[in-house]
């Protein structure tokens, strides 16, 4: 079990790294799913975000549509884990 988180771990940081298309949406927002890598530790675990990754996720709100959409981040994204780290810092998760 714990080799498997650290293999979800490790293929997030992957996708997330191979995926340095950053994506512009809006004037203020840069959509970069590596923005949420402080998030890494709270989405693979049952530890609470921390305040770091409760930011980088507001600041990321408009872009998890695009994120959910995307085939290579959607299992990351729309995960047991990522749902309660985004519920946990007051974000609500995008119906899209």
């Amino acid at each position: 079990m714990m080799m498997k988180k650290k293999v979800c771990t490790y293929a997030i940081v992957l996708v997330a790294l191979l995926l340095v298309e950053v994506i512009p949406k809006g004037e203020s927002v840069t959509c970069s799913p590596v923005e949420l890598s402080p998030c890494l530790g709270a989405i693979t675990s049952s530890s609470p975000p921390s305040s770091t990754c409760c930011q980088k996720v507001r600041e990321q709100r408009p872009c998890l549509c695009g994120y959910l959409k995307n085939p290579s981040l959607r299992q990351y994204v729309n995960s047991p884990g990522a749902r309660r780290v985004a519920s946990s810092c007051g974000v609500p998760f995008p119906t899209c």
